[in-house]
């Protein structure tokens, strides 16, 4: 329960003239309550100027944080959803 996978998809929106790229970070994490394992999901769109990694910059962002709070979670780039859903079905 210490990984926490992401995505990081481009988002398109025809009517922003701005140079900015904008890029949707999705954060899927399981918990346990009881018997029961839950998916959860959280997304964030980031809008950063177009000459810069925003990739990277944010993930390594997203980790400094969760590792102030938690040096055991770590950030995976992965989709687990899908495979969540599989298994629960």
């Amino acid at each position: 329960m210490d990984e926490i996978f992401y995505e990081i998809k481009d988002v398109k929106n025809q009517s922003d003239l701005s140079l900015d790229i904008k890029k949707e970070v999705i954060l899927h994490f399981l918990a346990k309550a009881g018997d029961t394992l839950i998916l959860y999901e959280t997304k964030q769109t980031i809008s950063k100027a177009n000459n810069e990694d925003i990739n990277k910059d944010v993930i390594e962002s997203i980790q400094a944080i969760f590792s102030q709070v938690d040096p055991s979670l770590k950030l995976i780039n992965g989709k687990i959803r899908e495979i969540f859903l599989s298994y629960s079905h």
